[in-house]
């Protein structure tokens, strides 16, 4: 008698967990010495600003400056660190998608006004059961690593000018909301392993960020779908929810999916 036994939600749990403990450890370990470094930088620039040369003043101002935005820099860092180990159980309400995409899609315009962000003036009117909070953090987190794509490729090439199009659409029981950019496009090495804890592209990045995103959505009954842009250089997230099925038992679900090859140089 053979028995196989399918383990893959097992050791995916076991793995989340793990990762979740690595994440509360880190947290602690750096958030505790931040606070007396940012203190300590600012009671440099107001007690001995005023006696430093003339000509030293530049550089002084330049080093206090630099360690109190590291700081915050890496208090950010921590603060997703944080987010990922607690991530809690969602609280299922009625949701109005369209007013949540509109309402991410404003924030990052004021964010990134230098940035063309298209979302359509009229919009499918979706009623979702889901966590508003919870949602609106899986997309703000993919609204941001598009941004952040698009401003690294402008470094390098400053045509043509960054745009983040943000479409939605509903069928057969499931919405979608898809986010493109002509960003700096996704890695060929290792891209099926992007939503991994830990796992990231980006000189500042946790890869934290796709993680959260990937977790939100599976405990909604939903995907998160990685590929190239439709056209040219970039890259295009699909967050999949289903518009009226409430999860019954939200857990970890099979790797993510990763479509297509690159449609673009």
């Amino acid at each position: 008698v053979l028995t196989f036994d399918d383990i893959t939600r097992l050791v995916a749990a076991q793995r989340n967990a793990a990762w979740k403990d690595v994440a509360r450890r880190i947290a602690h370990e750096i958030k505790n010495p931040l606070t007396p470094i940012q203190l300590s930088a600012e009671r440099l620039q107001r007690k001995f600003r005023k006696g430093v040369d003339a000509a030293d003043l530049e550089t002084f101002d330049r080093c206090t400056d630099t360690i109190v935005r590291q700081v915050g820099d890496i208090g950010r860092m921590v603060d997703e660190f944080s987010a990922f180990a607690r991530m809690p159980a969602p609280k299922f309400a009625p949701q109005d998608a369209a007013e949540l995409v509109r309402a991410q899609v404003f924030a990052q315009r004021v964010a990134n006004p230098d940035l063309k962000i298209d979302l359509a003036d009229s919009l499918p009117e979706v009623t979702l059961l889901a966590d508003g909070r919870m949602l609106a953090q899986a997309l703000t987190n993919i609204l941001k690593n598009a941004a952040e794509a698009v401003h690294a490729r402008l470094e390098a090439t400053p045509r043509p000018p960054g745009r983040i199009a943000v479409r939605m659409s509903v069928e057969d029981g499931v919405l979608a909301i898809d986010v493109q950019d002509n960003g700096v496009g996704l890695p060929e090495k290792d891209r099926d392993r992007l939503t991994e804890p830990y796992v990231t592209t980006r000189e500042k990045g946790t890869g934290l960020g796709l993680a959260i995103v990937k977790r939100i959505l599976e405990d909604h009954g939903g995907e998160l779908i990685l590929t190239d842009a439709a056209r040219g250089r970039g890259a295009r997230a699909i967050l999949k929810l289903p518009v009226k099925a409430r999860p019954e038992a939200p857990g970890p679900k099979s790797e993510l999916l990763v479509e297509g090859e690159a449609h673009g140089g």
